[in-house]
């Protein structure tokens, strides 16, 4: 069974820095397409970026394009999500996400497993 585990969450200001990890167990990791969400108090999750099983392509959110960026260590069987120039709206619960191969996705549906998610609180 796919485990997720998320870390890296913490508070900081606006216009600082952050990266995120996912660590993967329990499967082959570079078989797994993977990507982060984030959900907002009150709002529905959102996607934020993915990665392909391969590496070779990435997709990220428009609202974070510039600024987030994506990618995996296959050695290591991690996913980071490297976050610059934070802004109060970046503020939420962020999740990690993965699905056996498959084309990038953006929709929740789209991954089968799910971590238990890491707080990112960007004060202004």
């Amino acid at each position: 069974q796919v485990r997720l585990v998320e870390s890296g969450g913490s508070v900081v200001q606006a216009g600082d820095s952050l990266t995120l990890s996912c660590a993967f167990s329990g499967r082959t990791f570079n078989l797994y397409t993977m990507a982060w969400f984030r959900q907002a108090p009150g709002l529905e999750r959102e996607f934020v970026a993915a990665i392909s099983w391969s590496g070779g392509r990435t997709y990220v959110a428009d609202s974070v394009k510039g600024r987030f960026t994506i990618s995996r260590d296959n050695a290591k069987n991690t996913v980071p999500l490297i976050m610059n120039s934070l802004k109060p709206e970046d503020t939420a619960a962020y999740y990690c996400a993965a699905k056996f191969r498959g084309a990038l996705g953006t929709t929740i549906r789209g991954y089968d497993y799910w971590g238990q998610g890491t707080q990112v609180s960007v004060s202004s």
